[in-house]
């Protein structure tokens, strides 16, 4: 299954020596070193120039049905590889296989230099080698790092900075954030924007100034349409490599720990505190002023109304350590079945 030419330039093709030395693999026993791959498939489509990979063993009887040219495998699975696919052997198939993709489809190189359609203020500092697409609104005190990208109809406002090699996506924008190397910004995302916060009278409710902002750390993603809003007077802070989805909205003064993963119309309310490697899944709600710790992983539409211990698993809503939640889900079908 070959990209499409028409969205994506592909590198290679890469021998099978190649892709072990890339992506920190070992060729299995009598495997064909010199073999060609021209990109990348899953099991089930995969042809016999077509790089793939096992890391579920749910997937094994696509494995064994593969005509894919070569595989990642574990070592336990590496003798079930059918006949004319090659075996490259890692104990993280899925992170090999990650790996080689890069290879194929390596990042988009920045074409540096500003379009004359772009709207830029004099007292903005763009790197020379940053590149800045029609549209664009930069305004003063912007600063634009080595290699960052701008795109077409994005929002830079007054004084953010943008780190080197990050991207801003088509009509995203920025207000009140410090954004650090390596971030990748979806189109539409919108950070900095003003936080939820008032005082609630029968006379009116009183806005509070957000006198706070969004400091981004290295490596971090944030998906198309995602909302972070700025510190009320602390700081948001989105800390190193963490993964969020698209859809998802993040409250004021909220921080997301090194490596979270949010996974789409997840929300975090504010002045919740994420630990690191904390996972969120899909339509997860965390009410305000919580502490999740390290390495929680909360099952989908999961509503949040308590402090999480580090490494637990939660679900439900409300939600609960996910055994107990289990075990009353079945007594309660039990129960309606007519069975308890």
């Amino acid at each position: 299954m070959t990209a499409d030419p028409r969205f994506f330039d592909v590198a290679g093709p890469f021998t099978l020596a190649q892709l072990a030395e890339m992506t920190e693999s070992a060729l299995a026993d009598g495997a064909n070193g010199a073999i060609e791959l021209a990109g990348i498939a899953p099991l089930e489509v995969a042809g016999p120039s077509d790089l793939s990979f096992l890391e579920n063993k749910r997937y094994l009887p696509s494995f064994l049905e593969t005509k894919a040219g070569a595989c990642f495998v574990h070592p336990a699975f590496a003798d079930r590889a059918p006949a004319g696919t090659e075996v490259l052997l890692s104990k993280k198939p899925y992170r090999a296989y990650a790996l080689a993709a890069q290879a194929f489809f390596p990042k988009q190189q920045t074409v540096a230099g500003i379009s004359d359609r772009a709207v830029v203020d004099p007292g903005a500092r763009i790197d020379p080698s940053a590149s800045v697409a029609a549209g664009a609104v930069i305004e003063a005190g912007v600063e634009i790092g080595p290699r960052a990208r701008i795109g077409a109809n994005a929002v830079i406002a007054r004084n953010v900075v943008v780190g080197a090699d990050s991207a801003v996506g088509p009509g995203a924008s920025l207000t009140h954030c410090l954004i650090g190397a390596r971030v990748t910004i979806y189109a539409g995302a919108r950070i900095g924007q003003d936080g939820f916060g008032f005082a609630m009278d029968a006379d009116g409710h009183l806005r509070i100034p957000q006198t706070g902002r969004v400091l981004v750390e290295d490596d971090v993603e944030i998906g198309a349409n995602s909302t972070i809003d700025r510190g009320a007077g602390h700081d948001t802070i989105i800390r190193r490599g963490a993964m969020i989805d698209n859809l998802v909205q993040i409250g004021h003064n909220v921080e997301v720990g090194a490596g979270s993963v949010l996974v789409a119309q997840s929300g975090v309310a504010g002045s919740t505190k994420l630990g690191d490697f904390v996972v969120l899944a899909a339509q997860t709600g965390l009410a305000g002023h919580l502490r999740i710790g390290t390495g929680a992983k909360l099952a989908a539409s999961s509503g949040v109304m308590r402090d999480i211990p580090a490494g637990e698993e939660w679900a439900g809503t409300p939600a609960m350590p996910a055994r107990k939640f289990w075990r009353n889900y079945a007594k309660l079908m039990k129960l309606l079945e007519g069975k308890g």
